[in-house]
């Protein structure tokens, strides 16, 4: 393209806004798909014939423009349909498993460290009873020995957090001195 021609690419920045917010119906949106188009223009300069219509040209690659931005948003909706209908419409509530996510780990933590220190490293970090039992230094039986009472543990915290009743749940009170009349 020539000087001439880039100034008459200047002179058709009206009739390609007033079609872009045609096509667009909003006035933001239409001068980003004059500045699409624009660019696309430039992109394809090369294709431009000598002597043709650049108005036509102008116009057609914006109408192009808008298409592709068209289809690219049609096809983002289906896609993020696609994705909506996979996703599950009821989700437990996460408050209720983050509570109960910080009382088992409050359990964990309150267990004597030889026992949580067993625990973690045969239940959390899978090694065996023997791999358990050389990492700490001990004997496999003595290593059994705290599993077991730690799991034992954190069994009464779920019996307890399951099967709680009002009655364990308040203090128990007891009456020193004073007297009964």
């Amino acid at each position: 393209m020539n000087d001439a021609t880039r100034t008459d690419v200047i002179g058709m920045l009206g009739p390609l806004r007033r079609y872009a917010r045609s096509l667009t119906r909003d006035e933001s949106q239409a001068e980003d798909l004059v500045q699409d188009a624009l660019v696309r223009a430039y992109e394809r300069r090369g294709s431009f014939r000598s002597g043709g219509n650049l108005r036509s040209w102008l116009l057609s690659i914006l109408h192009n423009t808008f298409i592709d931005h068209r289809r690219r948003h049609v096809a983002e909706f289906r896609r993020l349909e696609q994705v909506a209908a996979l996703i599950d419409t009821e989700a437990p509530p996460e408050q209720e498993s983050r509570v109960r996510l910080q009382q088992v780990q409050a359990a964990f933590m309150s267990l004597p460290d030889e026992q949580r220190t067993v625990l973690h490293l045969v239940a959390i970090e899978g090694l065996s009873y023997q791999e358990a039992a050389n990492a700490l230094k001990i004997p496999v039986g003595t290593l059994m020995s705290r599993l077991g009472r730690a799991r034992a543990a954190l069994r009464g915290f779920e019996a307890g957090a399951d099967a709680q009743s009002a009655e364990a749940r308040r203090p128990s009170l007891r009456v020193v001195g004073g007297s009964d009349a």
